[in-house]
């Protein structure tokens, strides 16, 4: 079982419902899913660009990556509907949780005068997201093999009901947070 899940069962879930009151510990949020998106403008003049940002993601996931399509043609950025445009991986269950380990404990620390994320990227319903400037930040990726850096972004879905109670979760998972000026 997954270190990070182990700790949910044991210790989390039963803070949350401390905290928040829940009448059983299932009320309790939990993660329900993590994407890890990228796209480019370069995808749409070479498919070799397409190649890379997938095998980026796949090495950083541990899961095949999905190439992702144009929803809507859109005139202005040269884009006609159904063409590919960048890649994206949907992460549940144990690869999730190994996943969102790696993310905390080794690969934020990697970022360099790191002094922790915004909680401000809440959506209002508890859910995370978080953009990255560099792929090059998690250890799985081979800097020698890349043919260029890349952003991408993380969207981490909760059962949260508010923005509390996803913050209130992650941070029990050990998200590092910036701290408000208020609370100091």
């Amino acid at each position: 079982m997954a270190r990070l899940k182990e700790l949910y069962d044991k210790e989390i879930r039963k803070n949350l419902v401390e905290k928040f009151g829940y009448k059983n510990v299932n009320m309790a949020p939990r993660i329900e899913k993590i994407v890890i998106n990228t796209c480019s403008r370069d995808a749409l003049q070479t498919s070799k660009t397409l190649e890379f940002m997938r095998n980026d993601l796949t090495q950083i996931s541990g899961q095949k990556a999905v190439i992702a399509k144009a929803k809507k043609s859109v005139a202005a950025f040269k884009l006609r509907e159904g063409q590919a445009i960048g890649s994206y991986v949907t992460l549940r269950g144990k690869r999730m949780y190994e996943f969102l380990d790696r993310f905390i404990s080794v690969s934020l620390p990697r970022v360099r005068d790191f002094r922790g994320i915004s909680p401000k990227s809440f959506d209002g319903r508890g859910n995370y997201s978080i953009g990255l400037k560099e792929q090059i930040m998690f250890p799985e990726i081979n800097y020698d093999k890349i043919d260029k850096i890349r952003g991408l972004s993380i969207s981490i879905t909760t059962t949260a009901n508010n923005n509390e109670e996803g913050r209130e979760l992650l941070t029990q998972f050990g998200m590092p947070f910036k701290k408000d000026k208020k609370q100091d």
